[in-house]
């Protein structure tokens, strides 16, 4: 490879994003960075342009997973969308269920019955824990720290346990439906819960210690890939990306739904930018997430219905009519245009989760003068999950 120049040295890129290479001048290589499966970038794939061991382009490159969910929703009953649904996003299937559902219910003119929403808040909750956990490991482990991602797995399998009590599955739950929740609370289920909890964050306090105080980490994660504030609506970043760069997004407080506004709960936001930055944000979310798992099995009532009464849904015909319902997934804004056209099947299905601008657009820009050592983890400070942008 030729002498590594200087940044100055680096061709402009131009008002497309494109970038002028001469690849035949010999400072510039290609590299490819995936697509592998395991971690939280999955099946992604990035084409890098690289001079010396720094980035000077990257384009993301997606088609390597299991696509076309919202054409197969069209040509399936309401109800037999949920087993599509939950796939849209893997590690987080419960948002999917949830905007569904939502959005069902709404065009239905269903009312869902108290109970129900409390329930629907403590499983969303739950998988935001999850979430945090995986991303967690992922982002130690792309700066070295292996040992970090086998202590949140050990914490993460804990909360399945409580989802495979309480659902019958610990990937896939298909617990939240149109109408409710399938199922009351199991007996004792608060307690084992709490259990649970105190151990999450017991796991917490190790990583925190071990992790966001561990030089190296802080070395390489402080200053890598800082989104200006001012990028935050233009590339429409959300969630903890946006919060992390101190701009308070946040769904569950901004557009409070299910049982939020009874719960006291307060964006986590920091003004670094960086990717310690929207770490140290998700570290502090989980840790919010297991406190308003507190609140809400503390306050639920404990009678009442779990389900509306519904027509039979195997010949569910729902109005014409069209709507858009979101909520806040442990990546940001989640959302669901569903169109419906009086018959027994969706007439259109749009997805809104935060991988697309996230993992592409906003990553594209992030990525030029990154050290190569580096992209694997700024790739996962964005926390992306690729089944959102092949929907």
């Amino acid at each position: 490879m030729a002498e590594y120049p200087d940044r100055s040295q680096y061709p402009a890129h131009l008002p497309d994003g494109s970038c002028d290479i001469d690849l035949s001048s010999g400072k510039y290589l290609k590299l490819w960075q995936g697509p592998n499966h395991p971690g939280i970038t999955g099946n992604m794939s990035v084409e890098l342009t690289v001079c010396g061991d720094e980035v000077v382009e990257g384009r993301t490159h997606v088609g390597y997973l299991h696509r076309g969910f919202e054409k197969l929703m069209e040509r399936r009953t309401f109800i037999q969308c949920f087993p599509i649904v939950c796939r849209i996003c893997v590690p987080e299937p419960d948002f999917n269920e949830y905007c569904y559902a939502a959005a069902v219910e709404e065009l239905a003119g269903v009312e869902v019955p108290e109970k129900a929403n409390w329930i629907r808040t403590l499983i969303l909750e739950m998988g935001r824990v999850n979430s945090y956990l995986m991303y967690l490991g992922g982002q130690a482990g792309a700066f070295g720290q292996g040992v970090i991602g086998q202590w949140t797995t050990y914490a993460r399998d804990l909360m399945l346990d409580r989802f495979e009590e309480l659902t019958g599955a610990r990937i896939y739950h298909m617990f939240i439906l149109p109408g409710g929740v399938r199922d009351d609370l199991p007996e004792g289920f608060d307690q084992r819960m709490e259990e649970t909890l105190r151990e999450i964050e017991s796991t917490l306090a190790d990583v925190h210690d071990t992790m966001f105080r561990n030089a190296v980490f802080k070395k390489r994660a402080m200053g890598l890939g800082r989104v200006d504030p001012a990028w935050v609506d233009e590339y429409g970043v959300t969630g903890p990306v946006a919060r992390a760069a101190g701009v308070a997004k946040d769904v569950r407080s901004d557009q409070p739904y299910l049982v939020y506004r009874e719960l006291d709960l307060e964006p986590v936001i920091a003004h670094e930018s960086d990717a310690y930055a929207r770490a140290d944000v998700r570290r502090r979310d989980l840790l919010m997430s297991v406190d308003l798992i507190r609140q809400v099995l503390a306050r639920m009532p404990r009678k009442g219905p779990v389900m509306a009464t519904l027509p039979n849904v195997l010949h569910w015909k729902i109005p014409r009519g069209e709507t858009y319902v979101r909520g806040e997934c442990s990546r940001g804004e989640y959302g669901y245009y569903l169109v419906t056209d009086g018959s027994g099947y969706p007439r259109r299905v749009n997805v809104r989760g935060p991988s697309y601008t996230h993992a592409m657009a906003l990553l594209e820009k992030l990525i030029v003068n990154v050290n190569i050592s580096d992209v694997a983890g700024l790739l996962v400070s964005l926390h992306t999950y690729p089944p959102e942008i092949e929907r």
